[in-house]
């Protein structure tokens, strides 16, 4: 019987995986394990994996990927976000990985944290985010196929950060010119807080207390910041990939960073803690609902959800509703919408479905978009199943998900 924590697995498991790895897989695109909780950000990874030539394997947190380890020996790299949800984080899984297959080489990745030499597994390889897709082609193809590691000095990333940079995309460089003057500016709102409680005549405990509140406040605010300019630079990258235009991917890129900020406003509202899946789903509707005309009909019992829920949520009913106003049941005049949820108290389950009612004939696509991924990634990292039906009579979306993966902590169901 194998232990339910991952490090204990691991202590116990034999040598046999340090067998199966010291021979070069015989596939000749070679596969890397993305490890990743934020569903656009995987995405990217992906994409990033697939772009230099190798084969992506997904993993929504460590004890996913630790269980596709165990199951298969032809991993020849693992590319982990450090900062995720699950029994260990990347940087635990990265050590796990590095003791009990040496042979797999690891890239690490954060928008927060930035572990140094020391902290990190011998011959393993840290990029903060938001990821520069040209830098790290080059850096997975040099990884895997020269199969040798180099390990990169703190130093010589700072100057390859800093230094100028060929081949770059303008979107890419306004990027970076803002993460650099949003970092100017937290550093500033350090210093004038200070002066302002020097003024208000504040003793030094008081101040030291604010202090440290103060740097809470501001090292969360750029955890968030930088979240979020990843975040935006996957789904501009993402709209672009399959744009069939300029016109459609500027449309598809608008849509979706509109969608976000929505749902950024829902949790604002709830003091990002969490809301509630009624509101989201109302929230993402109600724009595609003219007039108020009730296109829509939202039936369920209503439940608390974690902040990462909302957003990916939001950006699948974004596409849902997307979908539906251009080709589905809201495309013409009689069609209309009904979303329908029920929880399971026995099996702690929810079950969620759209179905669009009046509509044109469906068709399935002939390819799978980024709206598609998207909301097919939703289930995987809700650690639940998502169908897509296009039955000739209407399309139909099904969610069905964990409520420990869905619900935020303390949620009360009203």
């Amino acid at each position: 019987m194998q232990s339910g924590d991952p490090l204990d697995r691991l202590r116990h498991l034999s040598l046999k995986g340090q067998a199966d790895m010291s021979t070069e897989p015989t596939n000749h695109r070679a596969n890397v394990l993305v490890v990743e909780d934020e569903m656009v950000l995987r995405m990217r990874a992906v994409d990033i994996v697939e772009d230099a030539g190798f084969t992506p394997v997904e993993a929504v947190n460590a004890d996913e990927a630790l269980a596709i380890l165990e199951s298969r020996s032809d991993i020849s790299l693992l590319f982990t976000d450090i900062q995720m949800s699950g029994s260990i984080d990347g940087l635990k899984l990265a050590h796990a990985v590095h003791k009990r297959w040496p042979a797999i080489k690891i890239v690490l990745v954060s928008g927060q944290v930035r572990p140094t030499v020391a902290e990190r597994p011998a011959d393993s390889r840290f990029f903060g985010k938001p990821l520069e897709v040209a830098q790290m082609i080059s850096e997975l193809q040099d990884m895997v196929g020269a199969g040798a590691l180099k390990i990169v000095p703190d130093t010589a990333v700072s100057q390859a950060v800093n230094a100028p940079r060929r081949g770059h995309t303008p979107s890419e460089d306004v990027l970076s010119a803002e993460n650099d003057s949003l970092r100017l500016l937290l550093a500033q709102a350090s210093i004038d807080a200070k002066a302002l409680l020097t003024q208000a005549g504040i003793d030094a405990k008081e101040r030291e207390a604010a202090d440290k509140l103060q740097k809470l406040i501001l090292d969360e605010m750029h955890h968030r910041i930088k979240n979020s300019l990843a975040t935006v630079s996957a789904i501009a990258s993402q709209s672009l990939r399959n744009a069939t235009s300029i016109a459609h991917g500027k449309q598809s890129i608008e849509g979706r960073l509109v969608a976000l900020g929505r749902a950024h406003d829902l949790l604002m509202q709830a003091s990002w803690a969490n809301a509630s899946l009624s509101q989201t789903v109302r929230s993402a509707t109600e724009p595609y609902d003219s007039a108020g005309a009730g296109r829509f009909s939202i039936k369920g019992r209503d439940t608390g959800i974690a902040s990462g829920a909302v957003i990916a949520l939001a950006m699948t009913f974004n596409e849902l509703c997307t979908n539906t106003t251009k080709f589905g049941a809201l495309s013409v005049p009689a069609g209309h919408v009904e979303i329908v949820w029920s929880i399971d108290d026995a099996a702690q389950r929810l079950r969620l479905t759209w179905t669009e009612i009046g509509g044109p004939p469906v068709e399935a696509p002939t390819r799978r978009s980024f709206g598609t991924r998207m909301m097919e990634s939703l289930g995987q990292q809700l650690s639940g199943e998502v169908r897509l039906d296009y039955e000739p009579s209407g399309f139909i979306y099904t969610l069905d998900v964990p409520l420990s993966a869905l619900a935020a902590k303390g949620a009360v169901d009203r």
